[in-house]
This record gives structure tokens, C-alpha cells and sequence, in this order.
């Protein structure tokens, strides 16, 4: 298991979806099967491909930035700050699961809107 390769496929894969390619990303960085856990997608390569076809229609100028990764096993984790429309903010924490020959086969992800305002002065990224 390459970890380092997988957090960079990782990232392309999701850069390149979030741009408004997702039927490349697709085609290079997922395997065989595609488990989706966010309730707001569907299940499948169709379903992610229509999502994100979708959120580039609609949302063409948003933007992410990958502030860090972490992979462990057959794991990677991405924690990424979204910059949509109207500056509306939005972390997010996926998880991708790679399967034995190095595709993405599964995602789970938590999305947080960031507030106008904190208590603390940290940020949440």
C-alpha cells in the first residue's frame, strides 16, 4: 500500500471533481465500486458524477483549498476549507477508502458551515 500515492490520488480526485471534471476523475482515480455515505449524493459513480456535474452548473465559482491529509491503511483523510458564492464557508472532513489496487471504492464525509463568529479565535482549518 503506497500511502503517500493514495493521499495524492486522494487529492486529485477531489480537486478534480470539485472543478467540474468529475467523469475524469472517475475514469483515473476509482475502481470497480463507488460506497457513498453523504446522504445528499447517490449511491454509485452515476450519483457522484451527476452531484458534482450539478454543483458546477450551478456553483461555478467556488473554490477549495486541501489543508491536510492523512492516510493510514487503506484510508485517507482530507480536511479542506470551500469558499462558495457569497463567501459562504464550509469545512469538510472526507474520508476515501482505497481498495487493493490503489482505486477509490468508498467515501464518508462531515460538512460544517463556519460561522460569522467564534467563541475562540482559532480557526476551524
Amino acid at each position: 500500500m503506497n500511502l503517500a500515492k493514495n493521499k495524492e490520488n486522494a487529492i486529485a480526485f477531489y480537486k478534480m471533481a470539485y472543478e467540474g471534471n468529475p467523469k475524469k476523475a472517475v475514469e483515473l482515480y476509482v475502481g470497480e465500486t463507488y460506497i457513498q455515505h453523504n446522504p445528499d449524493v447517490a449511491d454509485g459513480i452515476q450519483g457522484f458524477i451527476d452531484y458534482f456535474e450539478r454543483m458546477k452548473r450551478d456553483y461555478p465559482n467556488k473554490s477549495i483549498n486541501f489543508v491536510r491529509s492523512v492516510a493510514e491503511g487503506h484510508l485517507v483523510s482530507l480536511h479542506t476549507h470551500q469558499i462558495w458564492p457569497d463567501n459562504d464557508q464550509y469545512i469538510t472532513m472526507d474520508f476515501f477508502r482505497f481498495d487493493d489496487s490503489g482505486k477509490i471504492c468508498e467515501h464518508w464525509d462531515a460538512i460544517q458551515q463556519v460561522p460569522k463568529s467564534a467563541t475562540n479565535n482559532n480557526t476551524m482549518y
